[in-house]
This record gives C-alpha cells, sequence and structure tokens, in this order.
C-alpha cells in the first residue's frame, strides 16, 4: 500500500501562482511513478502532469505545457506541482496518484490522495 497526501490548495488569482505538494508514504518503491490530475466540477478527471522517481521524466497535458513544473524530492518521498499563471479554467480538485509507470491514463493508476482545492478567481 501507498498512502497519498496532498497539499498546499486554496483561493488565488488570475495569474498568481501555487505550489501543490504530494507526500508519499509505505511501499513507494513499487511506484516509480507519480501523478497529478485535476476534476472541475461536471468535468471528468484529467491528467496533468507526471515524474518518475527513478529518472525525473516528466510528462505534461498541452493545457499546462509552460505554466506547471512536476518535480519530485526522494529523500523526502515528496512530489511538488508548482502551478504558474493561474487561470480560472485550472480551478478544480487536484490529486496526485501512484503507478509502477508513468501514463495519463487515469484508470490506470493505483493509489490516490484524499485531494486539494485550486480555486483561480478571475
Amino acid at each position: 500500500q501507498v498512502q497519498l497526501v496532498e497539499s498546499g490548495g486554496g483561493l488565488v488569482q488570475t495569474g498568481d501562482s501555487l505550489r501543490l505538494s504530494c507526500a508519499a508514504s509505505g511501499r513507494t518503491r513499487s511506484s516509480d511513478a507519480m501523478g497529478w490530475f485535476r476534476q472541475a466540477p461536471g468535468k471528468e478527471r484529467e491528467f496533468v502532469a507526471g515524474i518518475r522517481w527513478s529518472t525525473g521524466y516528466t510528462l505534461y497535458a498541452d493545457s499546462v505545457k509552460g505554466r506547471f513544473t512536476i518535480s519530485r524530492d526522494n529523500a523526502e518521498n515528496t512530489v511538488y506541482l508548482q502551478m504558474n499563471i493561474l487561470k480560472p479554467m485550472d480551478t478544480a480538485v487536484y490529486y496526485c496518484a501512484a503507478h509502477w509507470r508513468l501514463t495519463m491514463q487515469q484508470n490506470e493508476y493505483t493509489f490516490w490522495g484524499q485531494g486539494t482545492q485550486v480555486t483561480v478567481s478571475s
């Protein structure tokens, strides 16, 4: 089992920045990939960004490229999502998830956090 706890969400204005954290514990060595997903009201959950613990290889959704940066701290078992130039369309509950391989497909991820709300006002 892998336990994931997100933090860092909040209410910000358009153009502001926010950094989300996802602390992983448990059998983390079985999950080489961490993904960030988000779900806006009335919409399906979508992939945002992902990273591999072992290599640092990253993957981004087109909608966040150039604005969001995913990173990891292997010593702290923590993954971060730096979100810059935030827009109202970024408003959603953000989840981190763990899987043995990096993929954009949410239904492949085995372990999920409880989510953290990000609200961007216009």
